[in-house]
């Protein structure tokens, strides 16, 4: 059975490819063949996400989806979860993630009427779980927005600080020719970050 790593991180300062030993080790524990391995920094709750869907474009029917976590695929609002589990069912791609236990019977479910009785479990799970990562993401979020409306107040907000000494490293990247992949590759950085490198680039002329 073909399965297809999704790694993901939501910052360029956090490391997507984390997870990476802990997905193999589980691949070959439950006899998976990895056959690619798609990482990038971006939000799980935004649905445009390049690498997440040139999995989907890469699949075959019967491919396996391979994430650590089901909020490494979707920290996504209920209508925007919906078009990705229509885009995943419309390929037949499975998903399984190491913290969804009941996944696990999907790469060994022999039989077609325990392979729908596992699918049909399994899809109700992913449903709670995305909706979990959901409310986790909104929680968070509000929490931010409360610390930083006090610290506002108080005159400590000075806001994200960025990443010079690599943002200076991609510039020169970039006057040098390099691909936006191959700079992604080189400082797992996201595409989003680059393009405004080059914006910026622009406006110095």
């Amino acid at each position: 059975m073909f399965a297809r790593c999704y790694l993901r991180a939501s910052t360029d300062e956090q490391d997507a490819s984390r997870a990476r030993a802990q997905v193999e080790a589980f691949a070959a524990e439950h006899g998976l063949t990895i056959v690619s391995t798609y990482v990038e920094n971006e939000s799980g709750a935004k649905l445009a996400r390049p690498e997440l869907f040139r999995l989907l474009s890469d699949s075959r029917p019967g491919d396996v989806l391979l994430i650590e976590q089901v909020d490494r695929l979707s920290r996504l609002t209920t209508a925007d979860w919906q078009k990705l589990r229509s885009e995943l069912d419309a390929r037949q791609i499975r998903v399984v993630a190491l913290d969804l236990p009941t996944s696990w019977m999907m790469t060994s479910a022999g039989d077609d009427f325990t392979a729908r009785m596992f699918a049909a479990v399994n899809g109700m799970m992913l449903d709670v779980l995305a909706a979990v990562a959901r409310k986790d993401y909104d929680d968070r979020r509000h929490r931010q927005a409360q610390g930083q409306a006090k610290a506002k107040a108080e005159g400590r907000y000075k806001g994200r600080q960025e990443n010079t000494a690599r943002n200076e490293g991609i510039a020169a990247m970039l006057r040098s020719g390099a691909s936006y992949s191959s700079i992604q590759a080189t400082t797992g950085c996201s595409r989003a970050t680059i393009a405004k490198i080059v914006a910026r680039m622009k406006q110095a002329g």
